[in-house]
């Protein structure tokens, strides 16, 4: 964990640190190019202006600021990562991994309003430094005078309040200064933030999440869910049992046997959430999982993001999948158009290419076992997507909810190909559709 770092609180404070970014930005660019001309070289703007102390700026100041700024700055290099310059890129997934924490005289009033005067004589141990610190809060360990290992994540104060302010703050300010290309839709990635910073900022809710997860799962001995201590959580404060596990990534380290378990294990919960409990977590962060050893079960973290689907749209998003497992084009289009992929007057070249989107998307599930650790498909859905952006013809938007639910489905691929697994998705999707009431 890198040291404290204050959180700028209040619209005017948070704009001027957008501000002071433009201005820092402004002057590295200057500089880079007085010292391009001195090595007898002239670069363009664009190029200047993606220089690395440009690029370091950027990210260090939304890793300050935290919030809406630094979930922009998460889904930016998530969603857009391919058309985004490398460097940037590669920065910005560095604000996947961890925020500034928050420093202690920060820190203390949030805890003295959700607990009151003398908060300290609950508990016989609570770490002053965080565990992890990401864009809405950060995770405390604990131990409650009965023995109790805890994880107690804080709200950042103020960050709730600052949503909708430092969204469209910060989108202006990366077309100011022109480190986001043009054929990059923001709009899209923003209500996308919006939405999710909105549910995340509410710990009640996710407390009830956390809950029903727990439910869904009983019985499963694969999972393993934190429990929420009621007595100790609020709003802005959520305390739940201290899980001990490694971070997933880890697992790339052992046996081929374990990686497997763990990938079939993650498509066939994928499966559960979407089409027969329609409860969906859809923030695809590493972070959010981690794996026991000892145990070799799956630990499911952070509920803050959580959609709910109804019948109607599980039994067309179904619909979907078996005829995108099938390989029928024609079934894939009458899909399509029910979700609202699709309306009938789009245009041809259009509805073609949101059809061939969709039939690499299932391009796993049409082969008997698929090699995730070796796959370009990310890459080629990329290529597509920009090459439709490029056309500047015409877009449609699909539903908020397909929104997110792209962010699972593509998350999921993202972490079975760090996984280098190979998994029969085919006969894991077939076999839980047998299970499901036609």
């Amino acid at each position: 964990m890198d040291k404290a770092r204050s959180l700028p609180r209040g619209r005017l404070a948070r704009l001027a640190h957008l501000g002071w970014l433009v201005g820092s930005v402004g002057l590295n660019t200057v500089a880079a190019g007085a010292r391009e001309i001195g090595r007898g070289r002239r670069q363009g703007l664009s190029q200047l202006l993606a220089s690395a102390d440009n690029l370091n700026q950027v990210a260090g100041r939304l890793a300050q600021m935290r919030g809406a700024a630094m979930k922009l700055g998460q889904l930016l290099s998530m969603d857009a990562g391919d058309l985004l310059p490398a460097e940037l890129a590669e920065i910005l997934a560095q604000l996947r991994e961890k925020a500034d924490a928050l420093p202690a005289d920060q820190l203390e009033p949030v805890l003295k309003e959700a607990w009151g005067e003398g908060w300290r004589r609950r508990f016989r141990y609570f770490s002053p430094r965080p565990l992890a610190a990401a864009s809405i809060g950060q995770v405390h360990e604990a131990e409650t005078l009965d023995g109790r290992r805890l994880a107690v994540k804080v709200q950042y104060p103020g960050i709730r309040e600052s949503i909708d302010s430092d969204l469209d703050n910060v989108a202006a300010l990366l077309r100011l200064i022109r480190l986001v290309p043009d054929e990059v839709e923001l709009a899209p990635l923003l209500e996308v933030a919006r939405r999710q910073l909105h549910e995340e900022a509410d710990y009640s809710a996710e407390s009830g999440h956390l809950a029903a997860m727990a439910q869904l799962l009983e019985g499963d001995g694969r999972f393993q869910v934190p429990s929420v201590d009621p007595a100790l959580s609020t709003d802005r404060v959520l305390a739940m049992s201290y899980l001990d596990g490694v971070p997933i990534e880890r697992l790339v380290g052992r046996t081929s046997g374990e990686r497997e378990a763990v990938a079939v294990a993650l498509v066939e919960l994928a499966l559960r959430e979407v089409l027969a409990w329609g409860v969906v977590q859809t923030d695809p962060n590493f972070a959010n999982y981690r794996y026991c050893p000892q145990s070799g079960r799956l630990q499911l973290l952070d509920f803050g993001a959580v959609r709910r689907f109804p019948a109607e749209r599980r039994h067309a998003l179904r619909r979907l999948l078996q005829a995108g497992m099938d390989n029928d084009g024609a079934r894939l289009y009458q899909a399509a158009l029910a979700i609202g992929y699709l309306g009938e007057s789009d245009p041809a070249f259009y509805q073609e290419t949101i059809c061939g989107l969709l039939h690499d998307a299932f391009q796993p599930f049409r082969v008997p076992s698929y090699d995730f650790g070796a796959s370009a498909l990310a890459r080629r859905m990329s290529e597509r997507v920009l090459a439709l952006r490029l056309e500047r013809r015409y877009t449609r938007m699909p539903p908020p909810d397909v929104l997110f639910l792209h962010r699972k489905v593509g998350g999921l691929y993202m972490l079975l190909r760090r996984l280098r697994v190979s998994v029969a998705v085919r006969d894991i999707c077939q076999r839980f559709l047998a299970t499901l009431q036609p």
